[in-house]
């Protein structure tokens, strides 16, 4: 009896091993190795003609710290923030919408929120390309109001970049405050309107904090994502408006440094990890 548990045993052993060995190599192959040669190459040195050379220093990350690049760094930081705060205002709501229909018109709203992103990410964004243009619709609809006599700048500004990262991970936002809100028992806010609190106070001290895990959730969606975000500047910001994103992209692709933009790379993911575990400290206390 007793071998023919430890076979049982070993057998479950060897089932769980099967199962997460395919997805191990995975995570191997195609995340843990690509992070080390990164990693190493952040310490290494760029040639004169764009050749890496096996010289370890730290000079890559003393760069960083570099007026210019703090610049960018802050930029970066306060697009994604706005970006963030502007899908809370806005997806809030539009959550807590949402999760308070019938079921039939919340799959319906849901499947509504979804349907514009399935279209390309690179088609939506040329879109609000051209809609923001000086011969854009905005800009015709306010020459045509007699509200301007020139276009408005819009185009290549941190405005545009804005309202592309918005619209482009508002759902992001969205979705995990709708989760939240679907959950939330109502009955005490019930009980809380039963003891003489107003709609807002019952907001504050109910509805609140019982949805801080998803709008902690949305936000670190929104935020990761908007810091590392390369695209939507480069096609609504233009030069005007470098983010990090766009730092690694041109270190890599442009000028040819390697290690540069390597611990560039590296100081953006600290950044991000920091955010992570700041989201799962708040989230647990948020939980308990």
């Amino acid at each position: 009896m007793t071998q023919l548990v430890q076979r049982l045993r070993q057998s479950r052993v060897l089932i769980v091993i099967g199962l997460i060995t395919p997805a191990l190599l995975w995570l191997i192959l195609f995340f843990a190795v690509p992070l080390v040669i990164v990693f190493i190459y952040s310490f290494l040195t760029r040639g004169i003609y764009g050749q890496v050379i096996w010289d370890f220093n730290l000079g890559n990350y003393a760069r960083v710290f570099d007026s210019l690049y703090l610049r960018i760094f802050v930029r970066s930081l306060r697009i994604a923030g706005l970006t963030t705060l502007l899908c809370l205002a806005v997806g809030y709501p539009l959550g807590y919408f949402i999760a308070r229909r019938g079921p039939q018109r919340r799959g319906l709203l849901l499947l509504l929120l979804v349907i514009p992103f399935w279209t390309n990410f690179l088609v939506r964004t040329y879109a609000w390309r051209v809609i923001l243009s000086n011969e854009g619709p905005i800009n015709s609809l306010l020459m045509s109001l007699g509200l301007t006599n020139r276009p408005v700048p819009m185009l290549f500004t941190e405005f545009a970049v804005l309202i592309g990262l918005v619209y482009s991970y508002l759902p992001e936002m969205v979705l995990p405050i709708y989760a939240a809100v679907e959950r939330l028992d109502f009955s005490l806010v019930q009980a809380a309107n039963d003891l003489y609190a107003n709609d807002f106070q019952a907001f504050r001290r109910v509805i609140l904090p019982l949805t801080l895990p998803g709008i902690l959730a949305g936000s670190l969606l929104v935020f990761i994502p908007c810091l590392g975000a390369f695209v939507t500047p480069d096609i609504l910001g233009g030069a005007r408006t470098v983010m990090l994103g766009n730092l690694i992209q041109q270190q890599f692709l442009t000028a040819r440094d390697w290690p540069f933009g390597s611990a560039v790379s590296f100081v953006l993911m600290a950044v991000m990890l920091i955010g992570t575990l700041i989201y799962f400290r708040q989230g647990g206390r948020a939980s308990v």
